[in-house]
C-alpha cells in the first residue's frame, strides 16, 4: 500500500492500495523494461536478456517483434510512429538466492552503447547512433519525446566489480542528425521524464535515489550551473534507506512515479512540496510504468527479476505522451 511520508499531504484513496489490486498480464518475459501502452490495448516492451523489441497483447499473448541484440533498456514511439529504442550493450546476469534474475557487470561480447529505431510494420532494426558529444555511448537506459519530436535521453553507463561510468544526459534528433550531451557528471542517470508543461526534465539517480529536475532552455539545452555543488536545480529525495531509482513516468497533474528497487515498488514524488509515497509490487526489481487506456488511469509495471507485467488502475491519470501508434 501506499504509505506517505512524514509530513506528506497523502492521497487519501492511494492508502487503501494493495497488492491484490495489481493485475498480472503477463510472465515468463526475460527481464521486462521500457514498457510503452499502445492505441490498441497492447504493450510494447523491451526484454533486456532474450534482446528483443516484445509485444505484449491485451489478452496476455507475448510476440517478438525485432530481435535487437546488444541489451535493449527503454523504447518509445517517435513522431513517425516508429519505436526508439535505447540499448546498453547487455549485461552479465545471475540468478538471486530467491531463484530471480538480476543483471550484473559487463559481458565479454559488449558491442558498446546505441541508439536504435524499429519499423513497426517490417521490424526493420536502424542503428542511428553509438556515439555523442565526444565519447561512445556507454548504457543508453531511457528516452523520452518532447512536443518538437527531438527526444532526450540517459546514458547511465558500465559498472563492474572494480569502477563504474560517469553518467549523462542526452538530446537527439530521431533522424540520426544531431546528439548533444545537455548534463554530464550524473550519478547513474537512469529515468527520464518531462513535465507537462515542458519545460523541465526530470532524471531519476539509481544509486542516489535522487531526482533531478533540470530547467529546459531550448533543445538539448538546460539552464543553470553544470557545478554539481550550485544548488540551482530541483531535487527529489534523496529516499531513505537502502533505495534505488529506476525508470519513471510522470502524472497529468505533475507528480513523478519512479520505479524502485530494493524496496520493490513505485515512489510517488509530489514536486509541489517534495513529499512521497510507495506503491508496493511484489518484485524487489522493479523497473518501470507507464500509463494508457482511455483515461490514461491504466499503469503497467514491469517487475523484471520474475519476468512478470502487472496492470493495475491509478488514482490519478498519467500524463498523455506526445506521440503514439
Amino acid at each position: 500500500m501506499l504509505r506517505d511520508a512524514p509530513g506528506a499531504d497523502g492521497d487519501r484513496e492511494e492508502k487503501s492500495v494493495s497488492k491484490a489490486e495489481l493485475e498480472l498480464v503477463a510472465e515468463g518475459l526475460e527481464f521486462p523494461e521500457g514498457p510503452v501502452a499502445m492505441s490498441d490495448g497492447s504493450v510494447i516492451l523491451v526484454e533486456i536478456r532474450r534482446k528483443t523489441l516484445t509485444r505484449v497483447k491485451p489478452d496476455g499473448r507475448v510476440e517478438v517483434i525485432a530481435e535487437l541484440g546488444g541489451g535493449p533498456n527503454g523504447a518509445a514511439i517517435g513522431p513517425d510512429g516508429a519505436v526508439y529504442v535505447t540499448n546498453n550493450g547487455g549485461f552479465n546476469w545471475v540468478t538471486r538466492p530467491d531463484g530471480t534474475l538480476a543483471p550484473h557487470g559487463v559481458p565479454a561480447d559488449y558491442p558498446g552503447g546505441s541508439i536504435q529505431r524499429v519499423d513497426l510494420k517490417t521490424g526493420k532494426v536502424t542503428t542511428l547512433y553509438t556515439e555523442g558529444g565526444g565519447r561512445a555511448l556507454r548504457g543508453p537506459n531511457d528516452l523520452v519525446f518532447d512536443a518538437a519530436g527531438g527526444f532526450w535521453f540517459t546514458d547511465l553507463g558500465k559498472a563492474d566489480d572494480e569502477r563504474m561510468d560517469i553518467g549523462h544526459l542526452y538530446y537527439a534528433k530521431p533522424d540520426g542528425s544531431m546528439i548533444v550531451k545537455a548534463r554530464s557528471g550524473l550519478m547513474t542517470p537512469n529515468g527520464v521524464g518531462l513535465s507537462p508543461d515542458g519545460r523541465t526534465v526530470w532524471v531519476a539517480e539509481t544509486r542516489t535515489s535522487r531526482v533531478w529536475g533540470f530547467s529546459i532552455t531550448g533543445p538539448g539545452q538546460i539552464g543553470g550551473s553544470t557545478d554539481r555543488f550550485a544548488a540551482q536545480h530541483r531535487v527529489l529525495g534523496p529516499l531513505p534507506g537502502y533505495q534505488l531509482l529506476d525508470s519513471l513516468a510522470v502524472e497529468a497533474d505533475g507528480r513523478v512515479c519512479v520505479a524502485t528497487i530494493a524496496n520493490g515498488g513505485i515512489t510517488v514524488f509530489n514536486p509541489q512540496d517534495g513529499s512521497f509515497g510507495h506503491v508496493a509490487v511484489p518484485d524487489a526489481i522493479t523497473t518501470n510504468i507507464c500509463f494508457g487506456g482511455p483515461d490514461m488511469r491504466d499503469a503497467w509495471i514491469t517487475a523484471s527479476s520474475t519476468g512478470r507485467l502487472y496492470r493495475r488502475r491509478w488514482p490519478r491519470p498519467g500524463l498523455k505522451l506526445h506521440f503514439n501508434a
